[in-house]
């Protein structure tokens, strides 16, 4: 019974394991390029756990909500698209955001010739 409803519900499950071997590697490396893979897995985390809040449910499933008169009649469950649409935005932001960390991370190499932090940190004390 406790298997089921575990089995039932992976996709959360994924997403909260993928959220903390994301914000474990933010936390815990001290390369600044491990760092962006781990921002960027908890982004993906994210994004999979809003998709999972979308889905209706075991059953009925629901379909793409594209609106036709002989769905209406035939009485289809639609999924919520306001969560696609708002994970659609955030992947975007998360590219740029990805993207400009990236950018920082090649100037904070051009200037200190490092990409580890505390390298980074020890260089700025000293000036």
């Amino acid at each position: 019974m406790i298997v089921e409803e575990f089995l039932a519900k992976y996709n959360y499950w994924v997403a909260i394991i993928l959220i903390l071997i994301g914000f474990y590697a933010m936390i815990s490396k001290d390369n600044l390029i491990k760092k962006v893979i781990g921002l960027s897995i908890f982004q993906t985390a994210i994004f999979l756990f809003y998709i999972s809040l979308a889905d209706i449910g075991p059953l009925p499933r629901g379909t793409a909500p594209i609106v036709s008169e002989e769905m209406i009649h035939m009485g289809y469950v639609y999924v919520n698209p306001l969560p696609h649409v708002l994970i659609l935005t955030a992947i975007v932001v998360s590219v740029a955001t990805t993207a400009v960390a990236l950018g920082l991370v090649i100037r904070m190499y051009e200037q200190y010739g490092t990409i580890e932090e505390s390298e980074i940190i020890e260089k700025e004390r000293k000036l």
